[in-house]
């Protein structure tokens, strides 16, 4: 577990493997004065539970979020990391905590895909939580190593054609968004490629690299490096529109290999039974924070476009999306094992 308290000037006391954050009386909070629907929250620290590791884009926007949440709020708060099973075990812990705005979900999309992937699982990780607001957008887009020979993705598609399953491509594991985009892209273009499955980005990424595996779908961010330097092929964005860190990239859609829109989404989330004046609480406040250039540097860094919502537009954003890759997971006999 990886806990950062906010604000700053906090006594860490260790007690076995818990890290404890006490704060001294320092007069910070109460020079900002919290929003009045604040006193609805719990006096005890929030805590914003990330089910990743940290160092990730998601990690990022809770601790990008945190201390000025803090500050409008007049509470400390506490990113929380609960990384397992594909994000389950801290999704999980949100699902079961109380509903009195002391507990969120920071996430991203791959809760809808999880959705399909664990069928089994003792909650929905759709139906089972309270949308509160979007927070960001990221973009993949389908790279290749330039001994493919492939200049476009149209290309990559009639090589695939050609011959069926000879076309590896690699993902940081099953169900990852890069695992299902290129699943999509497959269904979308009718064509079989075969998939290799790495423990992590670093080493697919390293394949890809040196020739081992010849495409993958990777995040914007993570690409460009190697795109600009000419170690790795851009070959289309995998959105609706084009990207403005690589303008000349186009579209799948506009590559001619399918009309495959694979945008990741990120976002917050709330106990089932949170209250809808919380909700409101929590979407205002945020929607605020996301409006500052200080938060839209911190998150270009990961390939992120802040985005803001109300409650029920993301609500019908994860309900559509939960939808499309449940059909793609059965389609494709997609398994988590």
């Amino acid at each position: 577990m990886n806990i950062l308290c906010f604000p700053c000037r906090w006594l860490a006391l260790r007690t076995g493997s818990l890290l404890v954050a006490v704060a001294f009386s320092t007069g910070l909070l109460a020079q900002t004065a919290p929003a009045p629907a604040a006193n609805a929250l719990p006096q005890a620290p929030i805590r914003l539970i990330v089910p990743f590791t940290p160092g990730t884009g998601i990690d990022l926007i809770a601790r990008t979020v945190g201390p000025k949440l803090s500050e409008r709020l007049g509470r400390p708060v506490v990113v929380d990391n609960r990384a397992g099973a594909s994000g389950n075990i801290g999704t999980e812990a949100v699902v079961r905590a109380a509903p009195n705005g002391s507990t969120l979900l920071v996430t991203v999309n791959t809760l809808v895909m999880n959705a399909g992937l664990y069928p089994q699982l003792p909650f929905d990780p759709v139906k089972d939580l309270t949308p509160v607001t979007l927070t960001s957008w990221g973009q993949l887009i389908l790279v290749a190593n330039p001994k493919t020979g492939f200049k476009t993705a149209g290309e990559m598609v009639a090589a695939a054609r050609k011959a069926p399953g000879r076309i590896n491509y690699g993902s940081p594991g099953v169900g990852t968004p890069h695992h299902l985009s290129m699943e999509l892209f497959k269904a979308t273009a009718g064509v079989f490629v075969t998939h290799i499955p790495y423990r992590g980005t670093g080493p697919a990424l390293t394949d890809l690299l040196g020739g081992q595996i010849e495409a993958m779908f990777l995040p914007i961010h993570v690409a460009l490096p190697h795109v600009k330097s000419g170690r790795l092929l851009a070959l289309g964005i995998g959105s609706d529109k084009r990207h403005p860190l690589l303008p000349e990239l186009p579209t799948l859609a506009e590559a001619k290999a399918g009309n495959v829109s694979v945008d990741m989404w990120y976002g917050i989330f709330a106990p089932p039974g949170t209250s809808p004046e919380l909700v409101a609480l929590y979407n205002r406040e945020i929607k605020e924070i996301l409006l500052s250039d200080e938060v839209k540097k911190a998150f270009s860094t990961q390939g992120m476009d802040p985005s803001s919502s109300t409650p029920g537009e993301f609500r019908t954003l994860v309900e559509t999306d939960a939808k499309r890759w449940a059909q793609l997971i059965k389609a494709q006999g997609i398994t988590a094992n």
